[in-house]
């Protein structure tokens, strides 16, 4: 069947020295659960699509990632939401950006995709355009966390626009590849953005081609510094390495993340899985929060190198 799903919680992680037992616990068993959560979509059959938004939506809804409930902190003290999805069969996408109120960001980036002309929808326009598909919004309270809060505080008085791994309490965006057992292929990235952002910053999530990609050969989800991988079409260019080039998912993942991100000026991680269910991680920082589930076999979790 070759089905597979691989997920991320962010490049850049609590250093070792930090890290407790519980906290570590804690991490693992998010990242369990979104797996188990695209496990039974794929064991049962389901699509790529759905299994890779499952997982995402499970790490929206958990705290200790940047994302949905644990989304960061913009300069003006608000939270700005940002998701893509990507259908690699029918090489159809949808993705939303600057978000506040939508409780689950993927749900409206796949509502993008399947219900409207569009793309890409941003801001209060893509919040009433979730309302308006009945998908659960949520107050302001909902998503403000204190250890992101206090992530802010750091930020302005160090006067820096920082990644979770820049900071204490190192989480960070969320992203999941799926081939399912019909060699369909997907990608889902959801993220909160940079911490002490400028309002109305838009990173490469919710970027088709930039931070999440799927087509016939491969599915990307990226994760680090947006800018930089905007400028270099990151998610794109490893499936054009891997069509153009002929390099294997694994090398052609390490090329993106180890040669051409850093060459764009940034650093950070990404995950892939190719039309055979061969997964590739590759990240170049001290760590990525990531998990690999292959069907009947049991799920891998992994932090550190």
């Amino acid at each position: 069947m070759n089905a597979t799903l691989l997920i991320h919680g962010g490049a850049g992680t609590i250093r070792r020295e930090e890290m407790s037992e519980a906290r570590e616990a804690e991490h693992r068993a998010a990242l369990t659960e979104a797996l188990a959560a695209g496990e039974a979509v794929l064991s049962s059959g389901g699509s790529a699509l759905d299994a890779v938004e499952q997982a995402v939506r499970v790490l929206e809804d958990c705290p200790l990632f940047n994302a949905g409930r644990g989304a960061t902190f913009t300069a003006a003290g608000s939270i700005e939401m940002d998701a893509a999805v990507m259908d690699g069969m029918a090489r159809m996408a949808g993705a939303v950006a600057g978000v506040q109120r939508i409780r689950n960001p993927v749900r409206a980036a796949r509502a993008v995709m399947e219900r409207t002309p569009h793309v890409l929808l941003i801001g209060p326009a893509a919040d009433d355009f979730a309302a308006a598909e009945g998908l659960e919004l949520a107050a302001p309270e909902y998503f403000r966390t204190e250890h992101r809060w206090q992530q802010l505080q750091a930020a302005l008085a160090a006067r820096r626009i920082a990644l979770d791994h820049d900071l204490p309490a190192r989480m960070g965006t969320v992203g999941a590849v799926a081939r399912d057992a019909a060699g369909r292929l997907a990608a889902a990235t959801s993220t909160g953005g940079m911490t002490n952002k400028r309002a109305g910053r838009v990173g490469d999530s919710p970027l088709i081609g930039a931070g999440t990609w799927a087509d016939g050969t491969v599915a990307v989800s990226c994760t680090g510094i947006g800018e930089a991988f905007i400028r270099c079409a990151a998610a794109h260019e490893l499936s054009a390495l891997m069509r153009h080039g002929g390099l294997p998912v694994q090398q052609a993942t390490a090329e993106v993340a180890e040669v051409l991100v850093p060459a764009s000026g940034g650093s950070g991680g990404l995950i892939a899985v190719d039309a055979e269910g061969r997964p590739g991680i590759a990240f170049g920082t001290s760590g990525m929060y990531r998990g690999l589930l292959r069907l009947g076999a049991p799920p891998e979790i992994a932090i550190y190198r």
